[in-house]
């Protein structure tokens, strides 16, 4: 049986760790180099590093700090934020990183993931899917949430698997920050109607959630910020009840 993964979700903007709820009011948690270090540490089985406001001001993640991360940790570590071609992505890789994701530009030119898989390999292209329930279907929203779709979360989820995506990283936004679980009625139907993993993120806020992710969502793998960077949820004490509850986890 596969493991599943603990992923801890590094939000930077300026420089520095951020944290917010439904997308919006930022505080600070901290220099994300140091925090990085710490996670591998402390067990987490991967990191992911977004650079939220790359899309939005239109520029590239900033290759150094993705560097100063790389050095500091021995676990898997995705790197997102204004990705839109080829080269950059070789750039991000040369730097450390292992994966990248992906998010807007794979909406604004699909064709994006084919070439990434086609030039990297699947297992480096990760999909990330930010998407609202609004009237009961799942629209996709790009640009840190910012701008609104008519794409359906399945259906592109399903398109970018066929173009040569590894895995899906979805966030609900109707979920995120809220601490009341995550979206897993919409998790366990990714799961049921794709072949690849399935990383679920927005709305970790007890050890419970996670169970229930694993267990209803059938999610592969858990990403969470703020209960880990506020010291909330410390990731050996959540991975040794996921496997008290029959969840195969790595300690």
């Amino acid at each position: 049986m596969l493991t599943k993964r603990i992923i801890p979700c590094l939000d930077i903007k300026n420089g520095r760790t951020v944290k917010g709820v439904n997308f919006v009011d930022l505080r600070d948690a901290g220099d994300p180099v140091e925090l990085a270090k710490q996670y591998a540490e402390l067990g987490a089985d991967e990191l992911v590093f977004l650079d939220i406001s790359a899309t939005l001001e239109g520029r590239a993640t900033v290759l150094d700090m993705v560097l100063h991360v790389a050095e500091q940790v021995n676990i898997p570590f995705t790197v997102g934020g204004g990705i839109s071609s080829v080269e950059h992505v070789d750039d991000l890789l040369q730097c450390g990183a292992d994966k990248v994701s992906v998010n807007s530009s794979a909406v604004k030119r699909p064709d994006l993931v084919n070439e990434l898989a086609d030039k990297f390999g699947s297992q480096c292209v990760v999909v990330a899917i930010d998407a609202k329930e609004v009237d009961g279907q799942w629209k996709v929203h790009l640009a840190g949430g910012s701008i609104p779709t008519d794409i359906d979360l399945f259906e592109w989820a399903k398109e970018v698997e066929k173009r040569g995506a590894g895995e899906i990283l979805f966030t609900s936004m109707n979920h995120d920050g809220t601490k009341n679980g995550f979206a897993n009625k919409a998790l366990a139907r990714l799961s049921k109607e794709l072949n690849i993993p399935i990383i679920a993120s927005g709305g970790a806020g007890t050890i419970q959630h996670f169970i229930d992710t694993f267990k209803e969502g059938k999610s592969d793998a858990a990403l969470a910020a703020s209960v880990f960077h506020f010291g909330e949820i410390p990731i050996m004490e959540l991975k040794k009840e996921l496997k008290k509850n029959n969840i195969e986890v790595r300690l």
